[in-house]
């Protein structure tokens, strides 16, 4: 019986992308969408990160509206020059934003991805960026065109790699025979395995990795959120699909099916679910490195524990008998952001 395990050492992402420790960090949430953070517990939750090994810190130009990108700075500049060294820094751009936090719409024009560009070195204290990704495909500007501007940019020396975000097979397919494309950043876990039909076999051929965020489903498959909890002001949760009424109930049915798993083994829910994800690299053939967003240090070690995890293939069948694929009640976002996925089309 095979036993998927974690692999010691760092990941390639892709054939062309860098090297990297095998879980990322998610920065979003430090920043926007869900309520109020703390800020030293996210400068302290960066640098523990960067003390356990991790590399490669996720952010988006738009988090916070700038916000994140400057806390990641803060971070760095704060941090022993070894750690900071390791850091690669992969950021998301393109999203427009109104005052009140509303979002209108995506800008993949050349010129745009130039201006994008200036200002996220500029919050960054940079003088590149690691991976650079446009958020989401610009459905007014072919996805060529796009890539192509950053691919300007990296002979320019302002970005190292081309990553890419919520595309699907044939856009994936086409921004590749452009330039080298290092990773897909997508949402992948236990209740959202879309990718599995189309993107991740392109993928696989293409030789691009995948980087997997929404590992935990934005928390709802942690095993730390509850049927009764109340979500802070300006949580995004509270508008999901899949935090709402009958949808959550059905959702948590399947954290309990899974809590089971996890005991059984005599690791966290989370743990499992994290090492569900970090194994299907070696079960499928591709490199796949779970973002985990953690806000705090004790989630954090929580997660790191999760590449202890051994998975052989009556863990897996278990897990995916508590989880099956497509069991997940509502969609993954509300309708209006799920319409500017490429990757759902």
């Amino acid at each position: 019986m095979t036993t998927y395990e974690n692999t010691p050492g760092l990941r390639p992402l892709g054939t062309t992308g860098p090297a990297v420790f095998p879980l990322g960090l998610g920065c979003m949430g430090m920043s926007a969408l869900y309520g109020a953070a703390d800020r030293a517990e996210s400068l302290a939750t960066v640098h523990a990160a960067l003390d356990a090994g991790v590399t490669l810190l996720d952010t988006g130009d738009f988090y916070g509206m700038g916000h994140n990108e400057l806390l990641i700075n803060e971070a760095l500049r704060t941090a022993p020059a070894a750690a900071r060294e390791q850091a690669q820094i992969s950021v998301k751009f393109g999203a427009l934003r109104t005052v009140e936090g509303g979002f209108t719409g995506y800008d993949g024009r050349p010129e745009a991805v130039k201006n994008f560009l200036a200002y996220s070195l500029q919050r960054l204290g940079r003088d590149h960026v690691d991976i650079y990704r446009i958020a989401r495909v610009d459905p007014d500007v072919p996805i060529e065109e796009t890539v192509g501007a950053i691919a300007e940019a990296v002979e320019a020396g302002h970005v190292r790699h081309i990553g890419l975000s919520e595309v699907g097979a044939d856009t994936l397919r086409r921004a590749a025979a452009t330039a080298p494309i290092s990773d897909l950043q997508i949402e992948y876990s236990l209740i959202s395995r879309g990718i599995e039909a189309e993107i991740l076999p392109a993928a696989r051929e293409l030789g691009v990795g995948i980087t997997a965020y929404g590992v935990l489903s934005r928390g709802l498959i942690s095993g730390h959120f509850t049927r009764d909890r109340a979500l802070a002001p300006g949580d995004f949760r509270g508008m999901s699909p899949r935090f709402q009424g009958e949808n959550l109930d059905r959702n948590l049915d399947l954290v309990d099916a899974l809590r089971k798993v996890a005991e059984a083994k005599g690791v966290s829910v989370a743990q499992t679910a994290i090492a569900w994800v970090l194994a299907q690299g070696p079960r499928h053939g591709a490199d796949i490195v779970p973002l985990v967003g953690a806000r705090r240090r004790d989630r954090l070690q929580e997660a790191l524990g999760a590449m202890d995890v051994r998975l052989d293939d009556a863990d897996l069948a278990a897990i995916e008998e508590a989880v099956p694929a497509g069991a997940a009640a509502g969609e993954r976002y509300p309708a209006a952001q799920m319409a500017h996925l490429d990757s759902e089309h």
